[in-house]
């Protein structure tokens, strides 16, 4: 098998396409991010109906295409967890068998004592919340008092919220640095926002500082070959840094397609990892379903722009991190299968099947970039189904 050149993973943060066999221990049973909002709404993506997402599972307005003109198939979580670090962590190679710590009825009141101490400032909150209602309920008193507003959810994280004029980016920085040398959890994350009582405003300045992964990942065992790493993002924020030789942090969806298209059009060499986060922050933790609906056709239509100028040894596979159902219950993650797409001049179309891992996306970088297959992680390269040793086709997009 040829190797390529380049390859782009391009992550669609929460758009899950179905419920788990093991989604009732989450109490997800039912969810399906994209099949609810097909239902809900018009859904109009004929570039990614082309490659292959409407035989990935029944989608509302998305048909299975006959002569599909990419490959397409799901995958399955190995990982004990559903949020973006441990799903970031399993597609890069290593699922975490045991979750990470969680406060399902709020932070634990000794952390937050031993925060207190180590800031030497009270903090507010504490609960599970949802970061615009805690701001909303919160955000005047901590304007008042200067105090950080703290808060989780059915993730991993601990969550700081700070308004830039009062407490500071830098003071909020320093702050989330402290809890992350102090927390084992999946993220410290710094939730600053701006505005007044009643127009709060949370700004694009929100940083995350994620664990460590906890082995070699993908992304280490490229940079090892000599393989450039491009994190594009929170990629690197997500990897805690490590493995990441350049990273093009981004304030949206459209700032992350855009700095993709120029990295594409820049030419170069390696892996090109991209998160587009607003899906999850923007719209499925808000339940957002018209603003998704829209960010998917907007997705849709860069995409069309995107494959054309792949060069004849390069591609794209287009995934998931984990569910984020704005029509289910609530408003944390959901635990679903993650849809697979990939195209370019020489990817074979054809059914993927269903993957028992997302770490299945990583031992087939690995093997497309490198030529070998020697390194898989925990997953199981589909990348000999994936690439032909000519080109297959030079446009991977159907004409409309």
């Amino acid at each position: 098998m040829m190797k390529m050149d380049r390859l782009f993973v391009i992550v669609l943060d929460s758009l899950g396409v179905g419920a788990l066999p093991d989604a009732e221990e989450y109490g997800d049973l039912g969810a399906n991010t994209l099949g609810h909002i097909a239902e809900a709404l018009p859904l109009d993506l004929p570039v990614m109906e082309s490659l292959g997402l409407g035989n990935v599972s029944a989608i509302r307005g998305v048909r299975p295409a006959s002569a599909p003109r990419g490959a397409w198939g799901k995958a399955a979580s190995r990982t004990r967890g559903k949020d973006s670090t441990v799903g970031h962590w399993e597609l890069a190679g290593l699922p975490v068998e045991e979750p990470l710590p969680t406060w399902p009825r709020g932070i634990d009141p000794a952390v937050i004592r031993d925060f207190e101490n180590a800031i030497g400032r009270r903090c507010i909150g504490g609960g599970v919340a949802s970061g615009t209602q805690i701001i909303a309920d919160l955000g005047a008193d901590h304007v008042e008092t200067g105090c950080p507003i703290v808060y989780t959810s059915a993730d991993s994280v601990f969550q700081i919220a700070a308004h830039e004029e009062v407490v500071g980016l830098e003071t909020l920085y320093a702050w989330c640095e402290t809890a992350r040398a102090m927390l084992k959890v999946g993220r410290v994350i710094a939730r600053p926002f701006t505005g007044n009582a009643g127009a709060w405003q949370r700004t694009a300045n929100r940083h995350d500082y994620a664990l460590e992964a906890p082995g070699t990942t993908m992304l280490d065992h490229l940079q090892e070959k000599g393989c450039a790493v491009t994190g594009v993002g929170k990629i690197s924020d997500l990897f805690a840094g490590r493995g990441v030789d350049e990273s093009w942090p981004t304030t949206s969806n459209d700032h992350g397609m855009e700095k993709t298209l120029e990295i594409l059009q820049g030419g170069g060499s390696g892996l090109v990892f991209v998160n587009l986060v607003d899906f999850d922050s923007v719209y499925g933790h808000r339940r957002d379903v018209r603003g998704y609906r829209d960010a998917l056709e907007g997705f849709d239509r860069w995409l069309g722009e995107f494959l054309p100028l792949l060069g004849q040894n390069e591609g794209v596979i287009i995934t998931a991190d984990h569910g984020c159902d704005p029509i289910f219950k609530g408003t944390d993650h959901t635990r679903e299968y993650v849809p697979l797409l990939a195209a370019g001049p020489r990817v074979r179309p054809g059914d993927l099947g269903c993957r028992s891992s997302f770490a299945d996306l990583a031992a087939s970088a690995v093997h497309l970039l490198t030529g070998s297959s020697s390194w898989r992680g925990a997953g199981e390269s589909f990348a000999e189904m994936l690439v032909a040793d000519t080109v297959v086709q030079t446009n991977p997009v159907k004409e409309r």
